[in-house]
């Protein structure tokens, strides 16, 4: 039921549409760009929940305050703190090896303001885990999700993110200004 109208909203009331041609296995990580704004958890949320698609997503643990906290682990969050030097890659890995399915999506970025030295941790997760990385690229001015490329990770990182970066070049996010690859 709540596929139908998350369906309804995102493809028929707001106009999007998606172009997703890329198998999903059961394990991978989502490198997910542009993050300019807020709503890219809105339409990322109505994403998921529209084609089914069960996924965890990062988020930072100023975000987990009461009455959110709750609602954001239910939706699949999980906590990131910042400050604290943690092996949060590592563990994630670990747990992507163990289980049956691991479906993570991570905005690289790191921040909804221009940032053109991405995270990494996405890449080491998959890296580690040996899954692929799925390309998911947002588009605010032709409204469209799309996701052609699957990266597997060679292990030479100054290499490989420079491709993953070019994928993402002629998206458009909701604050065009706040995007950079």
């Amino acid at each position: 039921m709540i596929n139908r109208i998350c369906n309804w909203i995102l493809y028929n009331k707001m106009g999007w549409t998606k172009n997703v041609t890329v198998d999903h296995p059961d394990k991978f990580i989502i490198c997910l760009a542009p993050h300019t704004s807020n709503w890219d958890f809105v339409i990322g949320q109505l994403y998921t929940r529209a084609e089914c698609l069960k996924t965890n997503f990062l988020m930072k643990k100023e975000w987990f305050f009461w009455p959110f906290g709750k609602m954001f682990h239910k939706l699949g969050g999980i906590p990131v703190w910042r400050s604290k030097h943690t092996s949060m890659t590592d563990n994630l890995a670990e747990t992507a090896l163990k289980s049956k399915s691991f479906k993570l999506c991570i905005t690289p970025e790191g921040t909804r303001s221009p940032n053109p030295d991405w995270k990494k941790g996405f890449y080491f997760i998959a890296l580690k885990a040996n899954i692929p990385i799925l390309l998911y690229g947002v588009d605010y001015e032709k409204k469209t999700i799309t996701c052609t490329e699957a990266f597997i990770p060679t292990g030479d990182i100054d290499k490989d993110m420079p491709i993953i970066k070019a994928y993402f070049k002629n998206f458009k996010g909701k604050k065009p200004k706040n995007f950079a690859y």
